[in-house]
């Protein structure tokens, strides 16, 4: 994105939430429709810093339209009765679901326009992260089709494989089953639904991107599933061209990002978007759109909010927490999962070499700490594993003389989680060479790790101990129980907080002033190491693979960052 495209967009952002300011929403009479339309307008309307752009611009827009065409009160009802009358499945079974404001808002935007008696809006895009429901709600639309749509109605849904097609399809059948118990009325089947009823000849159908029978189509509404991940608009194509004798034909998008920024939903969502902008005017689309804004940090709990508007309800905000850790944890495949799939950005891995095992062997030099003279000043990080693989501890040193580092890292593992361990045969050999210390029993014991901690301070005076927040609570109170809980420091492990670390790191060993200890296990974790890069241009040190290590080189950077904000 160039910087003009970002002035534009910080522009934008500006301009809507002061729009959205000065709007009286009572104006509106909403109310008259649903009150759910008015708790959601006025949410986004009276809180910018909580709702993105493309969410106010939707905002907008509605309110524009209302304007322009008044909201069709019946048929907006006539939707949500239907649809909080229908069952879906969920954790306890099939079951009846009250529409939220922002689904409401939704389907009004889908329902709620009319002009000479045809539907104004004809497409429609749900852009929003996994676990928002928007696969199971759509089904709704299909119903209605079925029910209330052209005597001849044909819905479809379709997606880019079979299951993913039959996921919504699934929803559907299950709740004209429950409408029709006994099949009188239509006939249900693993892939059609066809009415029976004399007065009716509607139909719906799953399709694939590979169904050979598409000819003869006559598309009343179509429904595409998780479209980002598609190859080609082919399947699309055919639906929608079908549609041309409907009198009000509904095509709905429903996706999360994706990675595969070669198909043809990433140049349809700028579509939407530029619309969203005033780029364009076109009535018949709807988009909501829910993505961070730019300068939003994506560890950052009022971001996920932003973008997942369901957090509180389809989905917890400890899950988030939780899948951000595991993000951290298991490298770039797995943060890349989480950006297009939960914080809702399309994104690829732009995972880039670092210092790797031959620039860390020649860094390495011989180095015994129970051999410093004056006891000099240090940092401790440590990073534990949470059950069966190393841990690691680094001590860093800065020497005043030569204004270099120096980092000493030490590798603990449990002696009973090594026989049938992947690298079984690797660690035995560093076990054997005293690279690697075993800790007795299946898991680490930390009470091993914890005494190593006590014993740096023989030789060096550690101003701080860093630890990872997340994953440490049980050697943090052990070190603090023992007198150390004064220089205990957590070291949050977001990109934003390891960016001037990786930087100072690679100039010090660039310019011949940082030295680690001459472990075979550090050259190890650095050839593992990759640099992956967020939404800002934060970086952080990843596992090229799920299975490698890199606790080595994460300690030495807690440790530069430990020394970059100490105040003496």
């Amino acid at each position: 994105m160039t910087e003009e495209e970002k002035a534009r967009l910080l522009q934008a952002k500006d301009d809507v939430s002061s729009w959205l300011a000065g709007v009286s929403v009572g104006d509106y009479r909403l109310g008259e429709v649903d009150g759910r339309l008015v708790e959601y307008v006025s949410e986004v309307a009276g809180d910018a810093d909580g709702h993105n752009l493309w969410e106010q611009l939707a905002v907008k827009r509605f309110l524009m339209l209302a304007d322009r065409y008044g909201v069709n009160a019946g048929e907006v009802r006539r939707f949500f009765t239907l649809y909080e009358n229908l069952y879906f499945p969920g954790k306890h079974g099939l079951q009846k679901y009250r529409l939220t404001p922002v689904q409401a808002f939704q389907f009004a935007s889908i329902y709620g326009f009319w002009d000479n008696g045809r539907r104004v809006v004809r497409e429609a895009c749900l852009y929003v992260p996994r676990k928002f429901s928007k696969t199971t709600s759509s089904a709704a639309l299909v119903v209605d089709d079925l029910l209330y749509g052209d005597a001849n109605a044909e819905s479809y849904t379709g997606a880019n494989s079979n299951d993913q097609a039959k996921k919504c399809f699934d929803v559907i059948r299950g709740c004209v089953r429950r409408l029709d118990p006994t099949g009188r009325r239509y006939t249900v089947n693993e892939q059609t639904i066809k009415s029976r009823r004399k007065d009716r000849t509607a139909l719906a159908q799953c399709l694939t991107a590979n169904a050979r029978t598409k000819d003869g189509l006559n598309a009343s509404t179509v429904i595409m599933d998780e479209f980002s991940q598609a190859r080609d608009n082919g399947l699309l194509t055919v639906l929608t061209t079908s549609m041309g004798v409907r009198e009000n034909p509904l095509t709905v998008i429903i996706t999360t990002a994706s990675d595969v920024f070669d198909g043809p939903f990433y140049s349809m969502l700028q579509g939407y978007k530029g619309l969203l902008l005033g780029d364009f005017e076109d009535d018949s689309v709807f988009a909501h759109i829910f993505e961070p804004d730019l300068g939003d940090a994506e560890d950052d709990e009022a971001t996920w909010r932003k973008v997942h508007p369901h957090i509180g309800v389809t989905v917890g905000m400890e899950f988030y927490r939780q899948e951000y850790k595991n993000a951290v944890r298991n490298g770039a495949d797995a943060m890349l999962a989480f950006r297009t799939k939960l914080l809702n950005v399309y994104a690829e891995n732009q995972m880039k070499g670092w210092i790797g095992s031959t620039l860390a062997k020649k860094i390495s030099i011989p180095m015994h700490l129970g051999g410093i003279e004056g006891r000099p000043d240090a940092m401790v990080a440590i990073d534990l594993s949470e059950s069966d693989d190393f841990s690691a501890v680094s001590v860093g040193i800065y020497d005043k003389p030569t204004h270099s580092f120096r980092f000493h890292t030490a590798y603990f593992f449990p002696r009973g989680a090594l026989p049938g361990h992947p690298n079984e045969t690797l660690y035995r050999r560093w076990a054997e060479g005293g690279y690697l210390t075993l800790t007795e029993g299946d898991v680490i014991d930390y009470r091993v790790i914890v005494d190593y901690i006590l014993g740096l301070n023989k030789a060096v005076k550690i101003l701080n101990i860093g630890y990872d927040p997340w994953k440490s609570k049980e050697v943090v109170n052990m070190l603090g129980a023992a007198g150390a809980r004064r220089v205990l420091v957590p070291v949050r492990q977001t990109y934003g907080y390891f960016t001037a670390p990786v930087e100072m790191f690679e100039h010090g060993v660039k310019t011949g002033r940082i030295f680690i200890n001459d472990n075979p296990i550090n050259q190890y974790c650095f050839g593992n190491a990759v640099l992956d890069f967020d939404r800002l241009d934060n970086c952080k040190p990843v596992k090229r693979k799920h299975t490698q290590k890199i606790d080595g080189v994460i300690t030495m950077l807690m440790c530069v960052q430990l020394f970059s904000v100490h105040k003496r």
